[in-house]
């Protein structure tokens, strides 16, 4: 093939990619996706006289720059300087997975091949979900959250066995072009056609076959309880961080009061509804608590939850965070938190601190070589700099112990494993707390809300989602959304939601399908290297 073929053929493969994915793709073509870009890697492989040696790495980073620059666009609303950072970076690293994967086949073998490419590119995104650089908005599994009737069996695979269906089916067709003089003829055989169908109608079978056998949602009356969910609508660049908190307190209030009664458990207002930053010692002298707790007192079992911009000072003999952050004019030391707070009626104020930070926006990556741009990251909180965290993924217990809330905030509702962890610590349901409106009305926010709907087949629990510009909406097990509200649009919603007990194959065993690619992706690893210097033949 000509040189200029195979970039066109990388291009094919980045648009595929692209218009694969939702709200505005056709998901089947996310299974000949990589097809392309796989010729490309063909042809290169079998001639590599021919082309010359950086045409691979232009080739795949063009395919994973048009993916990522489509898909993920709107960040640009927030940040144009941080989208360009994250396309960047994100279809650089896909690239270098592509690359690696190339190198160690062309030293172990052909018939490596796609147990290559499978388990490095399940490896990648493994290692993408826990590191300063987290950006898994593309993890391939994450393709089928707008048809969750064909992937009802992430309870027990999570996302991660989508990116294997994924990865599998583009290896099967690639498979089936064979060389032919210079160049690659398709050729179907009955064998791979077989194979081809089986993989991709059998899941689909068993998902419609666990969606039937499951228990119809919000019928066990004795673990219903009635949740509010609160879309204030405050613009988060004009008016959030800039206008008088009581005012917004008392707009979400009277929001609340619509569909609020005696037999309200819960009420949920948005990501950093509080925004003025709280002193976590100084609770009840805030006036927006202070407005919450005026109303809490009116309802017999209310709790509320709500998100806030906090802050715990360090006195001088006590161990600080690697992320506090020094006063501008002494020797003490603070943290700033983006928080879920729980306020009831005991008086008691519960405290979750986010733990998965957006990169560049709440968390400087790799501080001790960027330090000196940490005074340089994106408002979007009330606070500037690194953010603090906590280990643990506390829930939020009522004072009757009979319920427990999972405080998710934002962006952590993109971590399947991270969420089965408040599951693990006793989680009836899940409350998403998000904010949404920096990215303006966009995909972003529509794919947000749809990764969360993952987490509710993964760890089958009702999820109640308030989001300060939309979408808020309740969530059942299975994936569906119920009662979704309008963007941009001020409103409360109210639903009756069944408390969860039982845990999910994948909340036991989490994210096995990638744990089991890092072990095969070392042993390939190791084994091209022993090949390398010798130590063993092909």
């Amino acid at each position: 093939m000509k040189t200029i073929q195979l970039y066109l053929l990388a291009i094919l493969s980045g648009l595929l990619l692209t218009f694969a994915w939702f709200p505005h793709g056709w998901i089947p073509l996310i299974f000949i996706g990589f097809v392309p870009l796989l010729l490309v890697e063909k042809n290169i492989a079998a001639n590599p006289e021919k082309y010359r040696r950086t045409l691979l790495f232009t080739c795949s980073y063009l395919t994973f720059f048009i993916w990522n620059v489509l898909t993920t666009w709107w960040v640009k609303n927030a940040s144009f300087g941080g989208a360009a950072m994250a396309i960047l970076a994100n279809s650089l690293l896909m690239t270098l997975v592509f690359i690696i994967y190339h190198r160690v086949k062309k030293r172990i073998g052909e018939k490596w091949d796609y147990i290559i490419l499978c388990s490095f590119w399940i490896t990648w995104e493994f290692f993408h979900l826990d590191w300063d650089l987290s950006w898994p908005w593309l993890t391939l599994g994450n393709v089928f959250a707008d048809t969750r009737s064909w992937i009802q069996w992430y309870e027990y695979t999570g996302v991660f066995g989508g990116g294997l269906w994924v990865l599998v089916a583009n290896c099967i067709i690639a498979s089936c072009f064979v060389k032919t003089a210079n160049m690659f003829k398709f050729q179907f055989n009955k064998r791979k056609a077989i194979a081809l169908i089986c993989w991709l109608i059998l899941p689909i079978i068993g998902s419609f076959l666990i969606f039937a056998n499951l228990p119809v949602a919000g019928t066990d009356e004795s673990k219903l309880v009635d949740v509010v969910a609160i879309q204030p609508n405050i613009d988060p660049y004009n008016e959030k961080f800039t206008g008088p908190v009581e005012e917004q307190v008392k707009k979400m209030l009277t929001l609340a009061a619509e569909k609020t009664d005696s037999n309200t458990a819960y009420i949920l207002f948005p990501e950093t509804a509080l925004p003025d930053e709280i002193w976590e010692t100084e609770w009840k002298e805030n006036s927006g608590i202070q407005l919450l707790d005026t109303f809490i007192n009116k309802y017999p079992n209310l709790k509320i939850i709500i998100g806030a911009s906090t802050a715990k000072f360090y006195g001088p003999n006590e161990k600080r965070s690697a992320t506090a952050r020094k006063f501008t004019r002494d020797e003490a030391y603070y943290d700033s938190y983006n928080t879920a707070l729980q306020l009831d009626k005991s008086g008691t104020i519960q405290v979750y601190h986010k733990s998965k930070l957006v990169p560049g926006v709440e968390k400087l990556p790799f501080p001790f070589i960027f330090r000196f741009l940490d005074k340089l990251a994106l408002d979007l909180g009330g606070t500037t700099g690194s953010l603090g965290t906590q280990e643990d993924r506390g829930v939020f217990k009522a004072p009757d112990g009979k319920t427990k809330a999972a405080p998710v905030i934002c962006y952590e509702s993109i971590y399947g494993e991270y969420v089965g962890a408040y599951i693990h610590n006793g989680a009836n349901f899940i409350a998403i707390i998000t904010n949404d409106g920096w990215w303006g009305d966009t995909p972003g926010y529509k794919q947000h809300l749809k990764y969360g709907a993952l987490r509710a087949i993964e760890t089958r629990r009702w999820i109640a989602r308030s989001a300060n510009t939309g979408i808020s909406c309740f969530i059942t097990p299975a994936g569906e959304i119920q009662q979704e509200t309008k963007w941009w649009v001020p409103v409360a919603i109210k639903g009756k939601i069944e408390m969860g007990s039982t845990l999910t194959f994948y909340t036991r065993y989490g994210d096995y399908i990638a744990r089991i690619a890092m072990y095969l992706s070392l042993f390939l690893i190791i084994y091209s290297w022993l090949i390398r210097f010798r130590i063993i033949k092909k």
